[in-house]
């Protein structure tokens, strides 16, 4: 069963890869290297147990109390093992133990999300992530994401 741990400098690269693969369908945002680097802190990953990265996911602290979870990918063939959900629920403990009071979400599989605890909510509530990343994004102002928040 593949292990859920904080990144570590060694899966830098491997993250970059995965998360570029994932750009190919506009699933989440691209990350160049180098925002991988200053970031890692924030990433988790699903490690295999023959210890290749299959899955990743970051929490982004956005503002006062409030942080994102972002880059959530699973590499095709590993889906279906929860890995996304148990990536998502450490970064929701994380964000507990930091005491974040909510987590917000960006995303096109809102059923997903809303398992986890996630409710719906309006885009006007997260003016720092829309000046902040979808300002920039190749998709704005013409976005299909869902706005998603849980308050923890």
């Amino acid at each position: 069963m593949a292990k859920i741990r904080k990144a570590m400098m060694k899966d830098a690269k491997d993250i970059h890869l995965i998360i570029k693969e994932r750009t190919r369908d506009a699933m989440v945002l691209p990350r160049p290297l180098n925002s991988i680097y200053s970031h890692l802190r924030d990433f988790f990953v699903a490690e295999s147990d023959d210890g290749k990265i299959i899955g990743c996911c970051a929490l982004a602290i956005s503002w006062d109390f409030l942080a994102e979870v972002r880059s959530l990918v699973v590499v095709p063939e590993a889906r279906g093992a929860r890995l996304g959900a148990r990536m998502v629920q450490a970064s929701i403990q994380e964000a507990r133990d930091l005491g974040v009071r909510e987590v917000f979400v960006l995303t096109n599989i809102e059923s997903f999300f809303d398992k986890l605890g996630f409710a719906e909510t309006d885009k006007n509530i997260l003016p720092q992530k829309i000046w902040a990343d979808c300002i920039n994004c190749p998709q704005f102002p013409d976005c299909d994401e869902v706005p998603m928040i849980m308050k923890l």
